[in-house]
């Protein structure tokens, strides 16, 4: 039996689910090349490297569940107090430096009762109503929240050179950004002869780009970070631009993207997702999970508000997750 064991630590699962979802927007492969003449594409030897990359990433964690009781009796209702965080880092050659960090604490219920939650010195849940809280609805929320500090704060950066995000790009559609996205889920090759292309990249080239449509369309692309190659799929990762300009300028730019991620690559025996965690990333959001505070301790700051304000106020902390 020949096999390999997979480059990424069990603990993370896997960069490439088994069966990928079937892509639930049109995608045309046939924008920069026809359809039937895929290849690996390698940048050209003039493409230069962009010097300076900022890497924009967020972290998110739910603090506690609770439940607010209504004015006059009834059902209450389910809610979450969430922290999200969002950093910038900006690389240049030779060095890395966090540029911006945004810490937010939020509460999110559709109950009509629900007021923000002054913890005092230990923090403030601001009050960010929905129209209903099941579960899914609450956590998309959370997530939506985390992606709109993330876009805010890119934003506001100086000068900031390409800049790269953790993740799909979404609504975060700036000139400068691109998405990038380490572990695919989603089946956007539906050939088997266009999937054949991604397997036989080599470090540093790419697919021909495809497009993806919808509200918010991007130009996108498969990219091969150096690294073991365990798997056909081994070090490959996806990257967006925004669906604007002419596949020409797409392509330019996608060149220049591919030729600046290797050196980002991380390595096994630092990262237990390598090389698709590059370096930036890991560092940025060891840093962003350091700051959003002692779970243990708001915690207890919440159960200690709900008991203070009193049972007439109809709110009660619930386990943290």
């Amino acid at each position: 039996m020949r096999y390999a064991v997979d480059t990424w630590a069990p603990d993370y699962g896997t960069s490439r689910e088994e069966q990928l979802r079937e892509a639930s927007r049109p995608v045309d492969v046939g924008v920069e090349v026809p359809s039937d003449d895929w290849e690996p594409v390698t940048p050209s030897a003039g493409t230069v490297a962009v010097d300076t990359v900022t890497f924009v990433d967020g972290v998110r964690r739910i603090d506690a569940r609770i439940w607010i009781g209504a004015d006059h009796g009834g059902q209450d209702t389910p809610g979450v107090c969430a922290t999200v965080a969002a950093g910038a880092v900006r690389c240049r050659p030779g060095l890395a430096t966090i540029e911006a960090v945004v810490v937010e604490r939020a509460l999110f219920t559709s109950a009509d009762a629900a007021e923000p939650l002054d913890l005092g010195t230990t923090g403030r849940y601001e009050l960010r109503p929905l129209p209903v809280a099941t579960d899914e609805a609450l956590y998309l929320a959370v997530h939506n929240h985390m992606t709109a500090v993330e876009q805010d704060l890119s934003q506001e950066l100086d000068e900031p050179g390409l800049v790269v995000f953790d993740g799909p790009l979404g609504v975060r559609d700036g000139a400068n950004a691109a998405g990038y996205i380490k572990s695919q889920h989603v089946l956007y090759l539906e050939d088997p002869a266009q999937q054949n292309v991604v397997a036989r990249l080599s470090v540093g080239q790419r697919t021909p780009l495809f497009h993806i449509g919808g509200e918010l369309s991007n130009w996108s692309w498969y990219t091969r970070l150096p690294g073991p190659l365990s798997h056909s799929m081994s070090g490959v990762v996806r990257v967006e631009l925004p669906g604007l300009g002419e596949v020409g300028s797409a392509a330019e730019r996608a060149d220049q993207i591919t030729a600046s991620l290797p050196r980002f690559a991380s390595e096994a025996h630092k990262d237990g997702r390598a090389p698709q965690n590059l370096y930036p990333i890991a560092g940025l959001e060891r840093e962003l999970r350091r700051r959003l505070g002692d779970a243990k301790l708001l915690d207890r700051a919440l159960r200690r508000h709900a008991f203070e304000t009193g049972p007439d106020r109809g709110l009660a902390a619930a386990r943290p997750t």
